[in-house]
């Protein structure tokens, strides 16, 4: 059972435990609908039973050993993994698939897939603790990522696990050789591990007039950093999501660069023009399934389009936009290289130069990703645009 909540009631789950009506507030990242059907299910259950409830769509709330519970995740996970590589073998056996279709099986795929392993569920006191055997003090993870405990709660296993893996991402940081520092991703802040962008920003010669520079879409301040490294006196960074918001503004504190970059709340571009204006978008058209997936699909390519449509009227005399773009797109039959220059056109843009690198990232060179024949063609380049 379930109640769908409303904009000033969160929605609930609620279930039959010992005969007696039990509901606590329902919490998903990714908007997963509340379960519809509810059992308790503790170390007893056997694997091949719950992959067959979950595939179902019952969900698993869990009431035995923590570490039991994701030994059986990781059982559902091998199953699920077994299902798509036994649905793949089959099609291979018909008519030969476009990448195009490749792509969305694939993304059908591993949306199932997220939904049947969603369905291990955990429960939450009032303060994020987790009253089950061998369960981890999670309540600065919960902190981080939800904000202040005030109900008791359910979520998703996984979703607590990428909490979990997140927190320590955030309390490291990730090495970024091109600025010779650690950047501190927040949960649901995409990290910048693909270095090659980073490198054409890096590389790129600045234009004439260093004093101002506009980041649209700063997520973790990354490239707003970079900037302020390289030697741009000030750096106004954009961004509508809250935790990139508080994520960027984080790291350039740690690294000092505070008094050099501003980060702000806004669609796009901030007021004013600048002799650069930097854009590095979701590189896929697409609808993300999930808050950490929006810095890779962009639907519809709004941000895309909207950048080169609003950027002559955000660039000063003589400026600069750079576009950071991948052309993984156009492989998968996603966009083509002409709607892109025609969207640049249409702006009232030109192109004075193009720089191009190959990827270094594993999946590049990985021949079993169901993706592979695109990867291994992928270009990421830096787009220097003025006004025509």
């Amino acid at each position: 059972m379930h109640t769908p909540g409303s904009a000033d009631a969160p929605a609930r789950l609620q279930w039959l435990e010992n005969g007696v009506q039990h509901s606590a507030r329902w919490r998903s990242e990714s908007a997963m609908p509340v379960p519809k059907k509810v059992v308790v299910a503790d170390d007893r259950m056997a694997a091949d039973t719950a992959y067959r409830l979950a595939c179902e769509g019952t969900a698993l709330l869990w009431r035995g050993d923590f570490q039991n519970a994701r030994q059986l995740l990781q059982a559902l996970a091998r199953r699920a993994d077994q299902s798509n590589a036994r649905r793949a073998q089959a099609g291979k056996s018909g008519a030969a698939l476009s990448i195009t279709e490749a792509f969305h099986l694939h993304r059908q795929a591993q949306a199932q897939r997220a939904r049947t392993l969603a369905m291990v569920l955990i429960p939450f006191e009032a303060d994020y603790t987790i009253a089950l055997r061998r369960a981890p003090d999670v309540r600065l993870a919960c902190e981080e990522a939800y904000g202040p405990a005030d109900a008791p709660l359910v979520a998703s296993l996984r979703e607590l696990l990428g909490l979990i893996g997140a927190h320590e991402w955030r309390k490291k940081g990730v090495e970024i050789a091109v600025l010779g520092a650690r950047i501190h991703p927040y949960y649901g802040v995409f990290s910048p591990i693909r270095g090659e962008y980073l490198d054409l920003v890096a590389q790129a010669a600045l234009p004439r007039d260093t004093g101002l520079a506009f980041d649209i879409g700063a997520g973790t301040g990354v490239l707003s950093a970079l900037l302020a490294k390289r030697g741009v006196a000030h750096v106004i960074g954009t961004d509508l999501d809250a935790r990139a918001l508080a994520c960027a503004r984080d790291n350039l504190t740690r690294l000092g660069l505070a008094g050099q970059v501003d980060i702000v709340e806004a669609d796009l571009f901030p007021p004013g023009r600048a002799p650069l204006v930097v854009c590095n978008p979701p590189w896929l058209p697409g609808r993300p399934s999930a808050a950490i997936e929006s810095a890779v699909y962009d639907p519809d390519s709004r941000m895309l389009k909207g950048y080169l449509a609003g950027l002559a009227a955000h660039l000063s005399d003589g400026g600069e936009g750079w576009l950071i773009l991948s052309d993984l797109a156009e492989h998968l039959g996603l966009r083509t290289r002409a709607q892109l220059t025609e969207w640049i056109a249409a702006g009232g843009l030109k192109l004075v130069e193009r720089i191009d690198v190959r990827p270094v990232h594993p999946r590049a060179s990985d021949a079993s990703d169901p993706l592979h024949a695109a990867r291994k063609l992928e270009v990421t380049s830096l787009w220097r645009l003025q006004v025509a």
